[in-house]
């Protein structure tokens, strides 16, 4: 079962404040037309501001649900009193705003013209009742249902029988209609019955989408849409523009068991898809188990770290009646929150990792030269760990540096910031007043081309355009043609020009393609340089294709394969030399399968482990020999078409095993 919580968007003054604390508002940059700048090669250049006005996209949400601490257990006074508290710890004041009730307030009852039923004695007054005291607390109010027939209820009673007919399939318009009129901001869509029934994620979750806008036209109440199919069907490449956030796993602990850190560590990790979370949609990893049973309040202060640095929802799950103030005070750092909360809105990304374990994570925030920071040292020592100015797209000039949760400056030093870190722990800071490196520059109401990078890698791309509507529009950004296309919300500027920032990946070179359909007229683009996330293209000589992870998948044992070159974050590797393993998405190593040593070999891609079978030798001839097996990474039968499979065979000097990394 996977519940998640649930999602809709908030923007409250207070915590505008906060984020233009550590973020003060963007002087995104772009040259007049006739003119140029300088290309992504790292040296100091400025181009000509057109305009300084960052718009600022919805949040990632924030507040509470039911699931992790009650289970399907939950009626009236349960979410009651979990109300009273929620507002009594002073949450709402810290910007946490949505009471989510998950699985088992349904049963899976209707009437005969199939409108959803309730039992009275367990929420009395049905569910309006419930949504509007959460209201009358000036909070906003989310409830759940599924994707199939049955729901998650069915398949895994949790507190309660087995309750058949608890999904919304065949009633999404007349459930949603439901929600909206019951007063209901929010909804999260789990994919129980979905997944029994072989349902497809996309096709599914666009009607369900579509559902709920229809009833948010119907009611004039927005009505946000959490997707929550645990990364099935990679939704990191098609639910951005569907609903404001999706699952990008399973569930962080299933009821039962214990949360641990490492559950928070594994869900961090596979939560971190950059170009899919922009412009108000976001990647979830779940909501937060922080000041539960099994973390310790350091697990606790990293848990959020690795939160808000990747920009997810902050929901969190604890029985409120009994957090600490300890706990409390952890849920409601406002630096740290800020953070998350960023009007930016984009996505922390790995920028470096000189010794194994050992990670340095960087986010671009709104304003010019401002980053945050997380150092996370996974090794079971305290360890001195570095971040460096030009790993996060700024140069060697001085730059501020505070401490997030010492809550002061810790120095102004010139090319980065050195600290202790604790054994299994973290560290946050931000970075403000940077001088940013150089960013290359274009004019184009719709589509650029001929856009230079210096490295293959990913990029910050802030994007000027008018929008004097009074809706955002949604447009599609598609990169170098063939990579997966993403939506982009374009909110509303007035009759001044904006700017919106999107991270999309590069091949190094000056053919890289970036096109907007659908948006508003555009004034420009500027490319910005993230030199901590750079990789390179592996490219076989014989096919001039490049090494990639089908639909950027991140299941460990997926094949790498062949495929036309365009710098998606699935074709970009990083090697490290002194590991020797060639890593994709920043935690992902290139793997002989099973350690096999024979011809024929599978090779994958797995969790990074340090084991000889994900160990590779750059060779002065273009091959490479994976160490445990002695073998050749091949082109399985000198093919060289799209999705022919990479193997492993005895090296023969043949073009289908010979490779550049550039």
């Amino acid at each position: 079962m996977s519940p998640t919580r649930f999602r809709s968007r908030f923007r409250s003054a207070a915590l505008r404040t906060l984020s233009l604390v550590t973020a003060a508002t963007a002087a995104l940059l772009f040259v007049q037309p006739g003119q140029s700048s300088a290309p992504d090669t790292g040296l100091d250049a400025t181009p000509v501001a057109v305009t300084s006005r960052q718009i600022a996209v919805p949040e990632a949400p924030m507040g509470w649900a039911s699931w992790n601490a009650f289970a399907a257990k939950v009626d009236y006074n349960v979410i009651k009193r979990q109300v009273d508290a929620f507002v009594a710890a002073g949450l709402p004041e810290a910007g946490y705003e949505y009471i989510n009730i998950d699985e088992g307030w349904w049963q899976g009852t209707r009437d005969s013209a199939g409108n959803i039923t309730t039992d009275a004695a367990e929420w009395p007054g049905g569910m309006k009742a419930i949504a509007d005291y959460i209201h009358s607390k000036g909070l906003k109010a989310g409830i759940y249902t599924d994707a199939g027939k049955d729901g998650c209820g069915y398949y895994f009673p949790t507190g309660r029988p087995a309750a058949p007919g608890s999904g919304s399939e065949g009633h999404y318009e007349q459930d949603m209609l439901a929600f909206s009129r019951w007063g209901f901001d929010f909804v999260k869509v789990d994919w129980c019955g979905g997944d029994a029934e072989g349902l497809d994620p996309k096709a599914t979750y666009q009607a369900i989408s579509d559902a709920a806008a229809e009833a948010t036209a119907t009611t004039g109440r927005p009505l946000a849409l959490s997707l929550c199919n645990w990364g099935y069907e990679n939704p990191w490449n098609w639910a951005p523009g569907m609903g404001p956030m999706w699952r990008t796993n399973t569930d962080i602990f299933f009821h039962g068991n214990t949360p641990s850190y490492s559950s928070v560590l594994t869900a961090f990790d596979r939560n971190i898809h950059p170009t899919a979370q922009h412009t108000g949609y976001y990647n979830d990893p779940d909501m937060m188990v922080a000041g539960m049973t099994g973390l310790t309040a350091a697990q606790n202060r990293s848990h959020m770290n690795l939160w808000a640095i990747s920009g997810a929802p902050l929901l969190t799950g604890l029985d409120l009646t009994t957090m600490t103030t300890e706990t409390a005070g952890i849920l409601k750092n406002p630096e740290v929150i800020a953070v998350d909360q960023d009007a930016r809105g984009l996505q922390g990304v790995k920028v470096a990792e000189d010794t194994s374990g050992l990670q340095v994570y960087g986010k671009v925030l709104s304003g010019n030269g401002n980053r945050a920071v997380v150092l996370l040292n996974r090794t079971s020592t305290t360890q001195n760990m570095t971040v460096r100015w030009s790993d996060l797209g700024l140069t060697n000039a001085a730059a501020t540096v505070r401490d997030l949760w010492a809550r002061q400056n810790v120095g102004t030093p010139g090319t980065g910031y050195t600290t202790g870190v604790p054994a299994g722990g973290s560290v946050m800071l931000t970075v403000t007043g940077g001088t940013e490196q150089s960013a290359s520059t274009y004019n184009g109401t719709s589509g650029f081309s001929g856009v230079v990078a210096g490295s293959t890698g990913l990029k910050t791309v802030d994007v000027s355009y008018t929008n004097n509507t009074s809706a955002a529009r949604v447009g599609t950004l598609t990169v170098n043609g063939s990579q997966t296309p993403t939506k982009v919300s374009f909110p509303p500027t007035g009759s001044a020009p904006g700017n919106i920032s999107v991270q999309v990946g590069l091949s190094k070179g000056s053919t890289n393609t970036i096109a907007f359909s659908g948006a508003p007229t555009l004034e420009g683009i500027v490319v910005r340089p993230l030199p901590g996330a750079n990789g390179t293209l592996i490219t076989g000589t014989g096919s001039g294709r490049c090494a990639d992870i089908n639909d950027n998948t991140i299941v460990n044992g997926t094949d790498a394969q062949l495929w036309d070159c365009n710098g998606g974050q699935n074709q970009a590797w990083t090697y490290n030399t002194s590991r020797k393993q060639l890593v994709v998405y920043g935690n992902k190593c290139l793997d002989a399968y099973d350690r096999g040593t024979s011809n024929g070999t599978r090779v994958v891609i797995w969790d990074c482990n340090g084991q000889t079978n994900q160990q590779w030798n750059v060779n002065s001839d273009g091959t490479l020999t994976n160490v445990n097996a002695g073998l050749c990474l091949d082109a399985y039968g000198a093919a060289t078409a799209n999705g022919t499979k990479l193997v492993l065979w005895a090296c023969n000097g043949q073009n289908n095993q010979k490779w550049s990394l550039t």
